[in-house]
């Protein structure tokens, strides 16, 4: 079936940055197009692991999609999902409703790998990708401490105030950071039972150091901050088992009631059903241009791209900018192609690389800024600065700046909200510090003396 309007279609999958930021560049073209996600709010995902450590609240870091677009008219937003997509017939199909397209752009983002052990480490290490995976965290960290509270078995409340993070890039380091920060300085005087400061926090990476997609001397320094705050790192250590007593590093069993996985990613599986090439990960291995090999209409962008950079051939990371660019880019090529330009004509793609930074806890963050490598206070401020900037609606950076310098001079992280149900744990109840009187008797009454 093909288009009966005159107007070009481009379904878009995906509200992530790159999703965004196409629909955004495309404001007044002459082409309809249907964003297409599972929920109805942008995410900044960057600031998600914040969530995660009660730092900030879900509202803070989401945005309604519809709220963005409200005065874009050439956007229609869907609250769906896609199961497949036929580029033979050119169709995104989800349940029994297939739609067609002139144009599509594929920005589903990434999830999490477990290394095929997905079914069983899921549910007991979650990772860090939606709002859905930050509130179970926090919730499974903050019931940790008020189960350790109640704890009267010495080797259970020690579990229970074990966190293992696997995983050393810049998730596991913040995460590891923000719990240390959590235990030490934020808590550590709402409990009467525990001492919250000997909380043991674990970092392990699989590789020889920290933060690897950045200078070496950065990822030492970000070991050197984490270890002055009492985070235990652990480099050259794969974990190769987890269940509900902690986790296995070969043959060393590390006892803990909270496993975090940051380690690994993989493509989601509706990018098998394109029938192109892909790679070991199942990312699809795109052209110069970004778009899907033999497709040229159909673009992958964001983390569900193998693309290299067309200057350098360096392959283009992972990161919130590297997506925003790749969206802003494949805006300019459909407004091209609408204006008659033939797909030749392309420019491959480019990013242009204005830095990377990774906080590591308050006044501690690592930066490399067109070589300029440094760490400290300064890379910190810039992290916040970055951060803030790029957050969509003017709430969300005002309640986002109120709160960290709220957060920065209490250290009260009023976000520690344990949400839905959940079943305390305790192996041996904590006996009552004082004499408990006898249950009443139906007819028995109670007295008081004053």
């Amino acid at each position: 079936m093909t288009s009966t309007t005159l107007r070009k279609r481009l379904i878009i999958i995906g509200a992530g940055f790159a999703g965004i930021n196409l629909a955004k560049g495309l404001r007044g073209a002459p082409i309809d197009i249907t964003l297409v996600d599972k929920h109805n709010y942008h995410l900044f995902q960057p600031l998600l692991y914040q969530v995660a450590t009660a730092a900030l609240s879900p509202a803070d870091i989401a945005y309604p999609i519809r709220r963005i677009f409200r005065r874009q008219p050439n956007v229609s937003v869907v609250l769906g999902t896609v199961d497949r997509i036929d580029l033979t017939c050119n169709q995104v199909c989800g349940g029994d409703v297939c739609v067609d397209f002139d144009y599509l752009a594929v920005c589903v983002g990434a999830t999490h790998s477990y290394f095929g052990k997905e079914n069983v480490w899921r549910k007991l290490a979650p990772g860090l990708k939606d709002l859905d995976d930050a509130t179970e965290i926090r919730r499974r960290v903050l019931l940790a401490f008020e189960e350790a509270e109640l704890e009267e078995n010495e080797a259970s409340r020690r579990a229970k105030l074990t966190f293992v993070v696997v995983g050393g890039g810049p998730t596991g380091v913040e995460m590891a950071g923000a719990f240390r920060e959590i235990a030490a300085k934020d808590i550590q005087k709402d409990f009467r039972n525990i001492d919250t400061r000997t909380s043991r926090i674990i970092l392990l990476e699989g590789n020889d150091r920290l933060l690897s997609q950045l200078d070496p001397s950065l990822g030492e320094r970000a070991r050197r901050d984490l270890e002055a705050m009492g985070v235990e790192v652990r480099l050259n250590s794969h974990v190769t088992d987890v269940d509900e007593s902690g986790v296995w590093v070969g043959g060393e069993h590390l006892a803990a009631q909270n496993v975090i996985w940051a380690a690994g990613v993989a493509a989601p599986k509706i990018l098998a059903t394109m029938g192109v090439p892909l790679d070991r990960s199942g990312r699809v291995i795109v052209n110069g241009d970004l778009s899907a090999p033999n497709h040229p209409s159909v673009f992958v962008l964001g983390d569900a791209a193998n693309a290299k950079d067309g200057k350098t051939g360096k392959p283009i990371p992972g990161l919130a900018p590297a997506a925003i660019q790749m969206g802003k880019y494949v805006a300019k090529i459909i407004r091209k192609d609408l204006q008659g330009a033939p797909p030749e004509t392309r420019r491959p793609f480019h990013y242009r690389d204005k830095g990377v930074l990774a906080t590591i806890g308050t006044r501690r963050a690592v930066a490399d800024i067109r070589g300029w490598r440094f760490g400290g206070v300064f890379a910190w401020l810039a992290w916040s600065l970055i951060h803030i900037t790029f957050l969509i609606g003017f709430r969300n950076r005002l309640f986002v700046m109120a709160g960290w310098i709220y957060d920065y001079f209490t250290h009260n992280r009023e976000a520690r909200l344990i949400t839905g149900s959940f079943q305390m744990r305790i192996h041996t109840a904590r006996r009552p510090a004082v004499q408990m009187s006898p249950a009443c008797q139906p007819g028995s009454e109670v007295t008081q003396s004053h």
